[in-house]
């Protein structure tokens, strides 16, 4: 019994309204999709101020120096010219979307765990004197994320939208992680890797919290 449900219970008085838990979930969500909305904006933000300053893109993750672990949080606001970007901001947006229906912690708790993950693995396997930057790894971890979080879950909705990423982006998460030069593969490796022990720890966590 929750301290909610002893007040309720003791109270001469009526019932709390349940409507500010109802007004709060689609806020919360809004705040989700705000989020992700706001890294492609800053994503865009950089991408202008490189092409007018240049050589931001030196920022990224550096193998195995130590001042290259700074792009372990910077690396995917980095992109190799327009071209590189406009094709990591489509998926990103739409996976980031399909995470943020789950609120605002959801998705920033998903990004951060990928960022992490994605960005020390690269840094420990990567080859020396390489600099990896962009989003795709962040991608990579969303799609497998929303694949796992269906195999964890088993609800009809989270399977469905497993399947469905799996059908719009299978091949391309199959492929993006052969190693290609010019191509940050471990990038996307350790970011795919990032997104099911996401997946893993907030299954865990629900389930935890089911349980009490």
């Amino acid at each position: 019994m929750d301290r909610t449900d002893v007040i309720r219970r003791g109270s001469a008085g009526p019932p709390p309204a349940r409507s500010d838990v109802t007004r709060r979930e689609p806020q919360d969500r809004t705040a989700g999709f705000l989020l992700v909305a706001a890294l492609v904006a800053l994503m865009w933000a950089v991408e202008i101020v490189d092409l007018v300053a240049g050589d931001l893109d030196s920022a990224g993750i550096r193998p195995r120096e130590p001042e290259g672990l700074v792009g372990v949080v910077l690396s995917p606001f980095l992109h190799g010219g327009f071209g590189h970007l406009i094709g990591n901001t489509i998926p990103f947006l739409m996976l980031g979307a399909a995470i943020a229906l789950g609120g605002l912690a959801r998705v920033a708790t998903v990004a951060a765990i990928v960022t992490v993950v994605g960005g020390l693995g690269t840094w420990l396997t990567a080859p020396d004197g390489t600099v990896h930057i962009g989003a795709s790894g962040l991608v990579f971890g969303f799609a497998s994320y929303l694949v796992a979080r269906g195999v964890y879950s088993r609800r009809p909705l989270h399977l469905v939208g497993g399947l469905v990423v799996l059908a719009i982006y299978g091949s391309t998460l199959l492929f993006g992680l052969v190693p290609t030069p010019g191509v940050s593969w471990q990038g996307h490796l350790f970011g795919a890797i990032g997104g099911l022990l996401a997946a893993r720890l907030l299954h865990h966590r629900s389930a935890v919290r089911a349980t009490i």
